[in-house]
């Protein structure tokens, strides 16, 4: 079995620590780089202080000099750190596995031109469960399109900076391509004071932001005399390293090209 040599780049976080910790435990992987902005208080420090018991590689916020060597970035960071690992992947022929929500248009872009020399796997949402809850909602919606309102509702921790999140968003997007429409024409992200009647072409969304909510998602699709609710409620952060890991392990073999977890998953 070829052993894949990983970078992790936003160490320190939530997700950064649970990658760290998948990484390190599982014998298909070598944890080669693990990765800080500038200013953190774990640069020069080994990863031990961050999994506890399992150490060897410092931290650091020099990725030019880091990520050469390594087989895979995973990056669960912002979209600005994100672009900035994507230029030097790009130029050392480093695959990469993207969590990172909140990409601009012309950041989608880039990722799309580092695909034609780099292979990556972009997702919103790299769990295995959520994935499968993609599919079931372009089934649901190509039925339920007609005579149902559609509703997103998601909650995470107090912690998450954008809103919706990615995972909500990337949800809308299927069901309106399902309903043969663009959620940027249909998406309500608000509604406050006298709204008047809902249209039925709209697609609406809620958020919640609160403690150490991980992360629930519903798609109500509610209609007269009936309600159909699609829902993925995530307790732990391992569902999210365990499809990471396995985004990993699909590239081994790509040299270029933009995938997703419905690539990863065989759901296409």
């Amino acid at each position: 079995m070829t052993i894949l040599n990983i970078a992790v780049a936003g160490s320190s976080g939530r997700m950064g620590r649970a990658l760290l910790e998948a990484v390190m435990k599982d014998s298909g992987f070598h944890l080669q780089a693990a990765l800080e902005m500038d200013g953190s208080p774990y640069l020069g420090k080994d990863v031990s202080e961050l999994t506890g018991d399992l150490g060897g590689v410092v931290i650091t916020d020099n990725f030019s000099a880091a990520l050469p060597g390594c087989d895979v970035l995973i990056d669960f960071t912002q979209p600005e750190g994100t672009i900035k690992h994507l230029s030097v992947c790009r130029a050392e022929g480093i695959k990469m596995v993207i969590g990172t929500t909140g990409f601009s248009t012309e950041q989608k872009e880039m990722l799309k031109g580092a695909s034609e020399d780099i292979a990556l796997v972009v997702a919103p949402n790299m769990s295995v469960g959520v994935n499968v809850t993609f599919k079931l909602l372009d089934i649901a919606a190509k039925v339920l399109g007609e005579g149902y309102d559609i509703e997103i509702v998601e909650a995470h921790h107090r912690h998450k900076v954008d809103a919706p999140s990615g995972t909500a968003l990337h949800m809308g997007e299927i069901v309106a391509k399902a309903t043969g429409s663009s959620l940027s024409e249909v998406a309500i992200y608000g509604r406050e004071g006298v709204t008047g009647e809902r249209s039925s072409r709209t697609i609406g969304f809620s958020t919640i932001r609160g403690g150490d909510i991980v992360g629930d998602h519903t798609v109500m699709f509610a209609g007269t005399g009936e309600r159909i609710e699609i829902s993925h409620k995530a307790s732990s952060r391992a569902t999210f390293t365990n499809g990471a890991l396995r985004a990993a392990r699909f590239l081994a073999d790509k040299d270029k090209g933009l995938f997703d977890m419905q690539d990863v998953l065989g759901l296409r």
